[in-house]
């Protein structure tokens, strides 16, 4: 108990004290998270918003892929990035193994499939309900989709917060892409397993802390644009 305590007491002060290697650490999840999500939001929120209105053969198998690709276990998506960018895979003369483009790379594969069929189920709803007004409007598909992702920019935006959310806590895809090496691909969810393993309890709750303050932040942010996406809908 004395121990644990004491873990603690350090953690304090690591945290308060705005250690160097935990600000590093910190500030370097953030980049790469918030960098896949920005880069899966491109790709997923244009493809959903498409899939909501579209219409073709297939279309219910597609959004059925869509759904599973949810689902890819992390470690599955770190190994095939690997091989991609490995000395022996297709993209190996890019030399991005083991750095944090890679750890991008492999979040935004994780996240683009979340953000995609998550924006889909929000702008078809919202399609069904205007989609005799587009028609007498004559708009282009492109007309259309800009229009719904507007207008659904604050159910939307939740979205790309629980996509945060999952690229922030990831450690399974990182881990293998990036290699958990100090000063450079080190990220909070690597540095807790290796610091826990080490026994430097210190560190890893200090890191633990700001995850979990993350995590409740988010929670917060989408309660709230939910609400604010309700007023904003009965205004």
């Amino acid at each position: 108990m004395h121990d644990l305590s004491e873990a603690f007491r350090l953690a304090l002060h690591l945290l308060v004290t705005a250690d160097s290697d935990l600000l590093e650490i910190i500030g370097l999840s953030l980049r790469v998270s918030l960098s896949a999500v920005a880069i899966a939001c491109l790709i997923g929120l244009p493809l959903g918003a498409t899939l909501a209105i579209a219409r073709f053969p297939g279309r219910s198998a597609l959004i059925v892929f869509a759904n599973a690709l949810m689902g890819l276990p992390p470690v599955v998506v770190g190994l095939l990035i690997y091989l991609l960018l490995s000395n022996a895979g297709p993209l190996g003369w890019l030399e991005l193994l083991y750095t944090p483009t890679a750890m991008i790379i492999a979040q935004t594969v994780l996240i683009a499939p979340i953000v995609a069929a998550l924006s889909r189920e929000v702008v078809e709803q919202l399609y069904n309900e205007y989609a005799e007004q587009f028609r007498s409007l004559c708009l282009s598909r492109r007309q259309t989709v800009g229009a719904l992702l507007w207008d659904a920019r604050y159910s939307l935006l939740t979205v790309g917060l629980a996509g945060f959310g999952r690229a922030v806590a990831e450690v399974g895809a990182v881990i293998i892409v990036g290699g958990n090496i100090d000063h450079l691909t080190r990220v909070m969810t690597t540095a807790i397993a290796l610091e826990t393993s080490k026994g430097d309890l210190a560190l890893a709750l200090a890191l633990g802390l700001v995850l979990v303050t993350l995590a409740l932040s988010i929670n917060a942010a989408v309660m709230t644009l939910r609400l604010t996406a309700s007023r904003y809908a009965y205004a």
